[in-house]
C-alpha cells in the first residue's frame, strides 16, 4: 500500500520537482546538497530539471541522502 504521501513519478520532470521541493524543504541549497551526496552540482541541477539521461545509481544516491524512498507498483496480475 502506498504512502498517503506518495507521488506518482511518471517522467524526469516530476522527479525532478520533487527532489526539488524535498531539498528545499529541508533547508539544503545545491552545494550543500552536492557536498552530502558526493556529486557535482552541475548533476543535481540538470536532475532537478528533468534532464532524462541522468544514470539511476546517481539519482538513487540522491534520493537516499534525502530520504525520499523509491518503490514501484508493479501492474495487477491477471489470473489465467
Amino acid at each position: 500500500m502506498p504512502s498517503p504521501h506518495a507521488v506518482p513519478i511518471h517522467n524526469a520532470k516530476t522527479l525532478g520537482q520533487l527532489i526539488r521541493r524535498t531539498r528545499k524543504q529541508q533547508g539544503l541549497n545545491l552545494e550543500t546538497l552536492a557536498g552530502l551526496c558526493g556529486l557535482s552540482i552541475r548533476f543535481l541541477s540538470e536532475l532537478e530539471n528533468g534532464r532524462e539521461s541522468c544514470g539511476l545509481g546517481r539519482v538513487l544516491i540522491v534520493l537516499d541522502t534525502l530520504g525520499i524512498e523509491l518503490s514501484a507498483s508493479p501492474p495487477d496480475e491477471t489470473e489465467s
